[in-house]
């Protein structure tokens, strides 16, 4: 899965969420979030579904997967 920087970001913000509150959520770096936010870092798999579980949404919310 590779996250979806803007996605990850909108859904944030929709919620009125820092980053720092998204990375005391997830135990995440907020620098690291930040950079994924901004496309230039990636998450691996693990830490997409604790991405999407603090964001309240799916792992194909926050991706580039195609959902079936």
């Amino acid at each position: 899965m590779r996250p979806h920087s803007s996605a990850i970001r909108f859904r944030r913000e929709a919620l009125n969420m820092s980053l720092r509150t998204l990375s005391a959520k997830t135990g995440i770096d907020r620098g690291h979030l930040s950079r994924v936010e901004r496309g230039l870092a990636g998450l691996g798999d693990a830490n997409i579904r604790k991405v999407a579980e603090a964001l309240d949404a799916t792992t194909a919310d926050i991706t580039h997967q195609e959902t079936s």
